[in-house]
């Protein structure tokens, strides 16, 4: 079985985040980076499949120059080699899902597996844009996945409990926080993914647009909220809590 899974570049979750004085994106100079926290989930998820299923474990990265750092972080993981669409600016999720369907075409996965989400934009929209290009059956917000002849039995958390699907592969699926816990590389293995292969290629190469179709115009911090206050008694604080903070 061959599985494509996406190593996306993004801020790390534990920094502060500060918007630019003119608003137009996030101050990246003092910021570190690292896998996405749910495509790391992903490419643990596709590194135990292989190991029950056998195969290969695809890694790819769709960012600039120094994103290779985390596709060959998955590499690291595990996973057998890399592809690195080297795309500069920021690409919104059409761009990143019309990119994967052409690696799909080249690379003929019987599953790609990516995190519902990017912690930095937040968007979750590429696995479900890239099932629609693809024509592809998917389940999103994976809990837990088994694999059996040509189907995927996945649960995923619901209001209501677990729902249960089935889908025929070759298919989409992005994993949710509790799907796996990620493993940690060892030395060894971090040594030896320097040696695995990362492919290069572009999205002209690929024949894909970059024009995107979602343009962020501005940003702003949020407000910052007010200290509370003491009332004097229960009739003032129902007062306050329907007149002033609106919420009954």
């Amino acid at each position: 079985m061959k599985i494509l899974v996406t190593a996306k570049r993004v801020t790390d979750p534990d920094m502060k985040i500060k918007v630019k004085a003119d608003g137009t994106g996030i101050e990246l100079s003092s910021m570190s980076y690292k896998v996405n926290p749910f495509d790391e989930i992903a490419i643990e998820e596709a590194l135990r499949i292989r190991e029950k299923q056998g195969g290969e474990v695809v890694v790819v990265g769709i960012g600039e120059d120094k994103a290779s750092v985390e596709i060959r972080y998955g590499l690291s993981m595990g996973a057998d080699r890399g592809i690195h669409v080297i795309a500069g600016g920021d690409l919104d999720s059409d761009t990143v899902a019309q990119t994967l369907v052409k690696l799909v075409e080249l690379e003929s996965p019987d599953l790609v597996l990516l995190g519902k989400q990017a912690i930095d934009v937040d968007d979750n929209q590429v696995a479900q844009l890239l099932a629609g290009y693809l024509g592809w059956g998917q389940a999103c917000f994976a809990s837990k996945v088994e694999i059996g002849d040509n189907v995927a039995r996945v649960e995923r958390e619901v209001d209501g409990g677990i729902e249960v699907l089935e889908l025929d592969l070759p298919g989409v699926i992005s994993a949710d926080l509790r799907l796996n816990e990620p493993r940690y590389p060892a030395l060894p293995a971090i040594m030896k993914a320097k040696k695995k292969e990362i492919k290069k290629l572009t999205p002209a190469e690929l024949g894909v647009d970059t024009t995107p179709k979602v343009v962020v115009r501005h940003m702003a911090e949020p407000p910052r909220r007010k200290g509370g206050r003491i009332v004097a008694d229960v009739a003032s604080l129902v007062k306050a809590l329907k007149e002033e903070a609106r919420v009954i």
